[in-house]
This record gives structure tokens, C-alpha cells and sequence, in this order.
């Protein structure tokens, strides 16, 4: 499609930081990949301070600044809103701006509370029945070879799920002299590796499996509870002058699971475990075989086959780089990998898309309340020395699907039509 063809999808976008950097790489190079019915035009950067505002919209590409996210909402030159903010704004910024009659693709985790997170499902839900769509920001769903999985699942290829298994380890708190920031803070950032990483891998497993986490039994751990405090920090916190300061959030979130189909799994979230910088794995275990997948190698899935014969069986290493796997029939020959940033054009791409066709896009609010509830039980479960803790919510609508589990449908990623 020509761009003059193309209406535009007017974006505002608040808060530049890490999120805001990636967002902003997914929104400038969307349309330059894929063929997209409408042109994202990066309208206006919404910081804090107008200096340091300008200077990250000259660097990441936007047309102009505010300071006030409340006039960006009701501009009529902003059809959507991202909110790449700390998670203590993201409910209050997300609903006006649904209530405005705007678009709205929020960082993960969705909100820093069960209750805020229920408001803005609600919004969503409200918002959908005017023609006003919403997403999360669960951007490793994009990955091509985390798509590839869900489809693998879907199609039978393990079988039943019998067990899953995911760790997301990182090691940029493992150091005791790293200073306190707003994700060390639960006033701004709700819960700790918790909600930061481990809302990943609990919205992955939803994601591959097709089934929700209906139970859980968890622990939760604060390794360091005091680091110093950074004068840029002090600011912000109001605490004021240097020194050290309490870490109020986890440093590591352990919990087992079940899912709503029956199965166990297991998950571990840390910011502690050294030499890992982004290990986010998964591996999914099935009546018919397995997959295995682990960010630090993005463009490999690993599957086996237990169909095939003993004396040939063996986990199968597939490069997710081939014209027909998901999404990368627009980037380079095969081989030639895909990065991090990637999934964040991905994401541009399949929201643009939704919003053309007033589809709902996935994961939607409902999906990000999902992945709150299950946050929300491991505080619960923690808090009572690992308690069980029944996500009812999630096993009554088991229940209720159980005759159609086997229809389990896979949306069509970017770049790929249903019959390719």
C-alpha cells in the first residue's frame, strides 16, 4: 500500500526511558518492514521534565513534547496512547485515555495492584464496545520462536501439555552496591522480579499452552534489603540527601503451579543469578514430545519428537529464520537473526493491524488481568509461608471451555496469512 494511501495512526507516547526507547524503535521501524494499512506517526514524547523530554525526542524520532499526559489524552491529534511509565501511573493514565476515546498499548505488568488492574479490564471492556481497542505490552510473545511454540502446541505436535517449567534470570541486582531505583520501590513498581520478569513468563505460559495458572503455591525473597540511594533517586522518592535506603520489593520470586488443564509447572523469577543477563526459558513437556526454548539463543526452538524411533530420537534444533516461520518473511535471508528490538516491531505491527480491522489485539487487558491474578496469588501464597492459593476466576472458565480446548485457535502473526 502507498503511504499516501495510508491514514495515519497518530501515537503519543509517555515516558522515554528503557520501555520508551524499545517502543519508540518498534513504532519508527514498523512501517518500513511491513506493509501496514495505516501510518504510525510519532505525534508527541510526554516527560516530566521539557529539557529532557526534547532531547530524548530529537534521539528516538518523535515530532514534539508535553509535560502533561492529561492534554496529550484529550488532543485530537493523538489516536493512541502508549504508557511506558512505571507501573504506579499506568491505571490512571490508561483509563482517561480510554475514556478519551483513545487507543491504548500499556507496559507489562499491566497495573501494580488486582484491584487497578480489574478498573482498567473494566475500562478495556467498556472502551471495545465504542470501537476503542487496548493491548499489554507482552512483547516476547512476538518472539518468532516463542510464536512458533504456540503454534507447535496448538497443532498437537507435544501432544497433551504434561508439565511446564520457565526461569527468567537476570543479574543486574546481583551486585549489593547497585543503587536503589523506582523498580526497587514498591510504591512505584508494585512487586520486584515478581512483577518486572516474572510476569513474563507466566504470560508466556498462557500464551504457548493456551491454558491459565489457576492455583499457586509461592515464595518470595528480599536478598538485599538495603542499597544506596542515588541522588537522581533521592529526587524522585522524596527521600532526600544520599546514603542507603530500604529495598522494598523482592529480589526473587519462586512458585510452583497447575494449570487450569491439570498440568504442574514451575517457575522462578530472579534478578540474583550471576552471568545470566537474560535467560528467559522455557521448556514445555507433552505426551508426544517437548519444546525448549531460552532467550540468550532467541532464534532457536528446540523440539522433540518422542514419536520418532529411540535410535534416531533427540531434540531438534529449528534456526526460526525461514520466510515461512512467524514474522521473519520481512527481515533478512535465513540465518541472518533477529535481536531484542525486534519484538517491539512486531508488536507495532500487529496493533496497527488490529486497530485497521477493530479487532481486538492480543495480549488484551483481560490477558494482562490474567497474568495480575496469578501475580496477586504468589503475594497472597507468599504471605502465608507458600500457601496454595486457587485462582478460582481461571478454573471456572476452564471449565466452562473444557468441550472446545481442542479448538484452540492461533492468530495469524504479521507478515503471515492463515493459509501460509
Amino acid at each position: 500500500m502507498s503511504e499516501a494511501a495510508r491514514r495515519p495512526l497518530r501515537v503519543a507516547m509517555v515516558g522515554y526511558a528503557f520501555m520508551g526507547r524499545a517502543h519508540s524503535q518498534g513504532w519508527r521501524v514498523a512501517p518500513r518492514f511491513f506493509d501496514l494499512p495505516r501510518e504510525p506517526v510519532m505525534q508527541v514524547l510526554v516527560g516530566r521534565s521539557p529539557e529532557r523530554s526534547a532531547e530524548a525526542a530529537r534521539t528516538l524520532g518523535w515530532a514534539e513534547v508535553e509535560t502533561d499526559w492529561r492534554r496529550v489524552v484529550e488532543r485530537d491529534d493523538v489516536d493512541l496512547v502508549d504508557i511506558c511509565t512505571p507501573g504506579d501511573t499506568h491505571a490512571e493514565i490508561a483509563t482517561a485515555a480510554l475514556a478519551a476515546g483513545k487507543h491504548v498499548l500499556v507496559e507489562k505488568p499491566m497495573a501494580n495492584t488486582l484491584a487497578e488492574a480489574e478498573q482498567m479490564a473494566s475500562a478495556a471492556a467498556d472502551a471495545a464496545a465504542r470501537g476503542v481497542l487496548s493491548m499489554v505490552g507482552f512483547t516476547y510473545r512476538r518472539v518468532p520462536a516463542l510464536t512458533l511454540a504456540r503454534q507447535l502446541v496448538a497443532e498437537g505436535r507435544v501432544g497433551e501439555v504434561r508439565q511446564v517449567r520457565c526461569q527468567y534470570l537476570q543479574d543486574w541486582l546481583a551486585d549489593e552496591s547497585t543503587p536503589l531505583s523506582w523498580r526497587t520501590d514498591k510504591a512505584k513498581a508494585g512487586s520486584g522480579a515478581l512483577g518486572d520478569i516474572g510476569a513474563h513468563i507466566v504470560d508466556l505460559t498462557h500464551f504457548i499452552t493456551g491454558q491459565r495458572v489457576a492455583g499457586v503455591s509461592g515464595r518470595l525473597d528480599t536478598l538485599v534489603r538495603e542499597r544506596p540511594v542515588a541522588e537522581s533517586f533521592a529526587g524522585l522518592s522524596g527521600r532526600g540527601g544520599a546514603g542507603r535506603g530500604p529495598v522494598t520489593v523482592d529480589d526473587v520470586a519462586m512458585f510452583t503451579g497447575e494449570l487450569a488443564g491439570g498440568a504442574p509447572a514451575v517457575f522462578e523469577a530472579t534478578r540474583f543469578a550471576w552471568g545470566r543477563k537474560n535467560a528467559l526459558r522455557i521448556e514445555v513437556n507433552g505426551s508426544a514430545g517437548s519444546l525448549a526454548f531460552d532467550f540468550e539463543d532467541m532464534n532457536v526452538l528446540h523440539y522433540y519428537d518422542a514419536r520418532e524411533p529411540a535410535r534416531t530420537a533427540g531434540f531438534r534444533r529449528i534456526v526460526v529464520t525461514e520466510p515461512d516461520h512467524p514474522y521473519t518473511g520481512s527481515w533478512w535471508p535465513p540465518g541472518h537473526g533477529l535481536g531484542y528490538e525486534h519484538g517491539f516491531v512486531h508488536q507495532a505491527v500487529d496493533l496497527v493491524r488490529a486497530i485497521d480491522a477493530g479487532e481486538q489485539p492480543t495480549p488484551s487487558f483481560d490477558d494482562g488481568l490474567a497474568v495480575q491474578r496469578v501475580l496477586d496469588a504468589v503475594e497472597r501464597s507468599a504471605g502465608r509461608r507458600s500457601e496454595y492459593t486457587e485462582i478460582p476466576e481461571h478454573r471456572r472458565a476452564a471449565e466452562a471451555a473444557a468441550p472446545a480446548a481442542a479448538d484452540h485457535d492461533v492468530p495469524a502473526p504479521a507478515g503471515q496469512s492463515r493459509g501460509e
